[in-house]
């Protein structure tokens, strides 16, 4: 059979008759439907690949099923957000869902510009991480399309979460740091500007960890918060204020890694080393946090499994929007490398 013209889009006729079964039979096989033999599915396939055909999406939706997925990130510059896309398209991958990225640009407008535009295009799911949209806005997506939220605590009954336990993993960190003898151990959070959103952001979990933390070894007296953002630029300006203390902490607790970042850029700036004068911890253990001149501690809240996570709820939701929501929450762990070490000898004597 020969094929059509070129410049001529190939169509589920071409698809057919180069394969010499029924169109129907190829809209079975397009559909996943029931009736189609391992062998026809096989036929018809073959068919496709050897004609270049490509469905199309938009009348795929009117039949009720696009096979995309939208996925909205908050910041591209972060290298925590690439580990969660890792997951999820590992899951996605053997499957005949196609993923499609929406930048969220951490603003609410952003976020609904995207997450609207997604909707509008007949997307069968959405995954929104680390969203700041309020959550009266996430349930209006969620009843419009099946919806998995990451990164963002708390439940509601009309989309699935995947979260860390946050409060755990400062737990972790500030544990580590006392255990090396740190006292006066400060965190850098991210600022929330939002009341309504506040109890279910990580970076509020993270902020209450340290300080339950820090209560919990006796170092209530020595708690400092500096609220800045979770950006390079927050890190370094969180860590100049710290820096300029009458009695500078001895060790640092980052929101994030990309945070930390910015931290020992103001350490090393200050004439200060890492770990001989300032121990310095990030939250994320993301690619960079390994990377040998770096080895940054960090709490692995394992991103990447996050992703798996939230691209097997998206797929059961789509499957039965009826189902109850479900709420996956991850346990960290602690990833101790060269930028933690003892308190400085100086500052143990001096009554840290």
């Amino acid at each position: 059979m020969e094929p059509p013209a070129s410049g001529r889009r190939v169509t589920i006729v071409d698809v057919a008759r180069h394969a010499q079964v029924s169109t129907t039979a190829v809209s079975k096989v397009l559909r996943n439907a029931y009736g189609a033999s391992p062998e026809m599915r096989a036929k018809v396939r073959r068919a496709m690949d050897e004609l270049g055909y490509r469905p199309h999406a938009g009348a795929r939706g009117l039949r009720g099923q696009t096979y995309t997925i939208g996925v909205m990130l908050p910041d591209i510059r972060n290298p925590f957000f690439p580990e969660v896309l890792d997951g999820i398209t590992q899951v996605l991958d053997d499957t005949e869902y196609q993923v499609l990225l929406g930048p969220g640009c951490n603003g609410e407008k952003a976020e609904a510009r995207v997450t609207e535009a997604m909707i509008d295009r007949s997307m069968d799911g959405l995954i929104l991480v680390a969203p700041v949209s309020s959550r009266a806005h996430l349930e209006r997506v969620a009843a419009a399309v099946p919806t998995v939220v990451v990164g963002r605590h708390g439940s509601s009954p009309v989309y699935d979460t995947v979260v860390n336990d946050d409060i755990d993993g400062a737990s972790l960190v500030v544990g580590h740091l006392a255990g090396l003898g740190h006292r006066r151990i400060a965190h850098i959070e991210h600022h929330e500007t939002d009341p309504t959103r506040l109890a279910e952001m990580p970076n509020t979990r993270r902020a209450d960890g340290y300080r339950q933390a820090m209560r919990t070894h006796g170092l209530v007296e020595w708690i400092d918060v500096v609220s800045t953002s979770y950006t390079q630029e927050g890190g370094h300006l969180g860590a100049v204020e710290l820096l300029d203390r009458p009695r500078r902490p001895t060790a640092v607790f980052a929101g994030a890694d990309v945070v930390a970042m910015g931290v020992l850029e103001a350490v090393a700036e200050a004439g200060l080393s890492v770990p001989g004068d300032i121990s310095v911890a990030g939250y994320d253990n993301t690619t960079f946090a390994a990377f040998g001149p770096v080895s940054l501690t960090s709490v692995d809240q394992s991103g990447h499994e996050m992703g798996r996570n939230a691209a097997r709820l998206v797929q059961e939701r789509i499957a039965d929007r009826s189902k109850p929501s479900a709420q996956v929450t991850l346990a960290p762990t602690l990833v101790p490398r060269r930028t933690t070490a003892r308190v400085p000898e100086q500052a143990a004597g001096a009554g840290c």
